[in-house]
C-alpha cells in the first residue's frame, strides 16, 4: 500500500453541497479502490482539504481524485508521499 495526500479545493456548486454524507461517500470511494482513509482535515490557505490516504499503487490514487472529482465538484491535487523513516532507508549511508 501506498500513501497519498490529496489536497482539495472546493468550488462554489460543491460548498453548496456540504454534507456529512458526502464525507462518507468519499470515504466510501476511497474503499472502493482497495485502499483507506487515514485522515481528513479542513485547512486555510491555498488549499481547503486534505486526505492522507493509502491505495494500492499510483493508478488507484489517479482514480480517486477523478472520481472524488466528479461525486463531490472537488477539484484534488494528488501526492505520493512516504514515511520519513522510508526516506531514510531510502538515502541513508
Amino acid at each position: 500500500m501506498s500513501i497519498f495526500f490529496m489536497f482539495g479545493k472546493y468550488t462554489s456548486k460543491a460548498m453548496e453541497a456540504i454534507s456529512a454524507e458526502r464525507t462518507q461517500q468519499a470515504v466510501e470511494e476511497i474503499k472502493k479502490l482497495g485502499g483507506e482513509v487515514n485522515a481528513m482535515h479542513v485547512l486555510l490557505g491555498e488549499y481547503d482539504l486534505c486526505f492522507c490516504v493509502t491505495l494500492p499503487g499510483i493508478e488507484e490514487a489517479m482514480k480517486a481524485s477523478v472520481n472524488l472529482g466528479k461525486l463531490t465538484g472537488i477539484s484534488f491535487t494528488t501526492c505520493p508521499a512516504v514515511t520519513v523513516e522510508a526516506f531514510d532507508s531510502l538515502v541513508g549511508s
